[in-house]
């Protein structure tokens, strides 16, 4: 009876959103995978996927087909392990927060890992210190700020996990993670990016989840509570974000033609869409 009644509650919680305009109805998760992230893959590219684990963001099919060189840098070297074969070349079992990179990076992906952290800065400054300058990370971040992540702070970690299962068979593993939302919101975001001398080159923001779409009553409340959020507290309201944050090269590092490193990178970025 629990199933089908989900089920049910779920269809009436769609169905309210199809009322709503696009921008209350775009998944942050998928735009990240299927949009945001395209114009910056081009052929050569050197990549890190940190925290990807399991289930990395790039196929070994793309992998292949743009000569690209992945690296897999995951604090669990079982979740390494599981991820499709020829998706890496390389594996790095390390904590993020701790690693110092080589600089060797045109690219890092940090896709809804960044909450799962204790210290965000610390995070951001690893990642910085992956990237060549001028190289890009492209990370998905839920944001503090959400309803959901406030629950999620609050319950036990076991009973969020059992609640999960129950009423979301499908769910991700790595939303079943211990999540801690350490200075996780756009605002906090471009903050740590400047302390590490990244610039924010492209945002998007989001403003639909579906963690209480299981009962709608109670997610009709909670949209209606997220319009007025946001005409309160403007871009802190999104319930997701995506940045692009850019390496600041240093002031010699100059082109022939007289742009920098991350203006050249930005430029190639954005003439190569259309990749997937």
């Amino acid at each position: 009876m629990l199933r089908p009644f989900i089920r049910w509650q779920i269809k009436l919680s769609d169905a309210f959103d199809k009322l709503l305009p696009e921008e209350y109805r775009l998944d942050g998760n998928t735009h990240f995978v299927r949009e945001f992230v395209n114009p910056y893959f081009s052929a050569g590219k050197v990549i890190y996927d940190v925290g990807g684990g399991g289930t990395p963001l790039i196929s070994a099919d793309l992998k292949k087909r743009l000569q690209l060189r992945v690296v897999g840098l995951d604090v669990d070297p079982r979740q390494l392990q599981f991820a499709p074969e020829g998706t890496y070349d390389e594996t790095i079992c390390a904590n993020v927060t701790t690693y110092r990179g080589k600089e060797d990076a045109d690219i890092v992906i940090c896709q809804a890992v960044l909450e799962h952290v204790e210290d965000t800065q610390a995070a951001i400054r690893a990642i910085c210190s992956i990237l060549k300058p001028g190289g890009v990370a492209l990370i998905f971040v839920p944001s503090r700020n959400a309803l959901y992540s406030r629950l999620n702070l609050m319950l036990p970690h076991s009973l969020k996990k059992l609640l999960l299962r129950l009423v979301y068979p499908g769910v991700r593993k790595g939303e079943l993670f211990r999540a801690f939302y350490d200075r996780c919101t756009p605002n906090d975001m471009v903050q740590l990016a400047k302390l590490s001398s990244m610039t924010v080159e492209n945002q998007k923001l989001y403003y639909v989840s579906k963690y209480f779409s299981f009962f709608f009553p109670m997610y009709l409340v909670w949209r209606l509570w997220l319009i007025f959020f946001r005409t309160w507290r403007g871009d802190q309201a999104a319930e997701t974000f995506s940045m692009a944050l850019c390496k600041i090269a240093p002031a010699n590092d100059l082109s022939l033609d007289g742009a920098s490193e991350a203006e050249r990178v930005s430029r190639g970025a954005r003439s190569d869409r259309g990749l997937f």
